[in-house]
């Protein structure tokens, strides 16, 4: 099992403890809280995921040959789903990253739970953090 599969199957894990949708929601509203703080001067054109209902950015730092991701949203369950996003892909490299299946909002059920305009937006900011690496991942 790849590293990204391992840090996926853990949220798959944590998720299969609550019995319902809102429990699930209320973690990741929780996790949102836990995001690093974002810099003003990041919320820029160029670092906005385009697709989301809500306003999100996303940036990324290669250190030492790993790509290292920040971001921010409006809303809370923007920032918690950025939360688990970065889990899953802050410190690997570039090719790990862009050609990740990165599967775990299916199988938690995200996509068919989060409105669709939401789930799009999801799908943008995955687009996005892969987009992020398949540029680093030409330098």
């Amino acid at each position: 099992m790849s590293e990204i599969q391992e840090r996926q199957q853990r949220i798959i894990e944590d998720f299969s403890l609550f019995e319902d949708w809102m429990s699930r929601y209320e973690y990741i509203i929780d996790l949102g809280k836990k995001l690093e703080p974002f810099d003003d001067n990041l919320k820029t054109q160029d670092n906005l995921v385009e697709g989301c209902t809500s306003r999100a950015w996303i940036v990324a730092e290669l250190k030492d040959g790993k790509l290292y991701y920040k971001g921010d949203g409006e809303a809370i369950i923007t920032k918690g789903l950025l939360y688990l996003l970065f889990q899953v892909v802050n410190g690997l490299s570039p090719e790990k990253i862009a050609d990740a299946d990165i599967n775990f909002v299916r199988e938690i059920g995200l996509t068919t739970h989060l409105s669709p305009s939401r789930a799009n937006g999801l799908m943008s900011m995955i687009q996005r953090i892969k987009d992020i690496a398949k540029q680093y991942k030409k330098q």
